[in-house]
């Protein structure tokens, strides 16, 4: 029976497949059969960080000044006419909350075999105004700390920090415009949660780190809280880019 059940959802897979094919979200080139939304071919070009969670990384640094984290890391570069621009619109503009879960469980294998996630008691997605939200369908860093949670365990937490404030695009403001465009815009709903915990913070994205730093400042109130941050994207000019090439990891 088993063998049956298992034919026969091979077949309806094959007649998916013709009717309705899968494609690469980046190059949209038609995928393998062992391949997720984005082909091998774009996954290799992809500009990957490999800070891998080390103690001084470009992440890390932007926080200097800001706030104090334990530790950070970013999983790749984001630039205009990068693959990454691409992976990165999918997840918040073309509802595909799915490229959030791939991607949340690569960059947690990526950082599985560091101490990365060795005293991590949960993880927080930055929220999404509730009126961005409902407009989006879903919180893209949330998918992304589904991923993470698939492959850690551990457990996420959306009700410790609310965002208040539907704040402006960041996109064209410069640095001091972007802290003061992101100032108190969030709003910690249970810090007694936070108690002698140390939370990673979950983002799509990071430019100036203004919006992590003010997600953050509203929980450090919480007793003897820590916290570390982790994001999909970090942005970066091309020309500063190392050479890159794909990680060795099977999802």
């Amino acid at each position: 029976m088993k063998a049956l059940l298992s034919f026969l959802k091979q077949i309806a897979f094959d007649i998916r497949e013709i009717l309705f094919p899968r494609m690469c979200i980046v190059c949209n080139k038609r995928l393998q059969i062992e391949e997720q939304l984005v082909c091998s071919g774009c996954l290799t070009k992809l500009p990957y960080t490999f800070y891998r969670g080390q103690a001084e990384n470009p992440a890390t640094r932007l926080f200097y000044g800001q706030i104090s984290i334990e530790h950070g890391s970013a999983y790749f570069y984001y630039y205009t006419g990068s693959n990454s621009r691409k992976i990165l619109f999918a997840l918040k503009y073309h509802n595909k909350p799915e490229v959030g879960l791939l991607f949340g469980k690569m960059m947690a294998l990526d950082l599985n075999t560091t101490n990365f996630f060795k005293d991590i008691d949960a993880l927080i997605p930055v929220p999404l105004a509730p009126l961005r939200e409902k407009q989006r369908g879903y919180n893209q860093s949330e998918w992304l700390a589904r991923g993470v949670a698939k492959i850690t365990g551990l457990p996420i937490w959306t009700d410790v920090v609310e965002r208040t404030v539907e704040n402006p695009t960041q996109t064209h403001l410069n640095h001091l415009e972007r802290r003061r465009n992101v100032e108190g815009i969030f709003h910690c709903t249970h810090p007694e949660k936070l108690k002698n915990k140390h939370v990673l913070v979950i983002d799509d994205v990071v430019t100036t780190g203004s919006t992590l730093a003010s997600c953050i400042r509203a929980m450090q109130g919480a007793q003897n809280a820590k916290f570390s941050i982790l994001t999909l994207a970090q942005a970066a000019s091309p020309a500063s880019l190392p050479g890159h090439i794909i990680p060795d990891f099977d999802i």
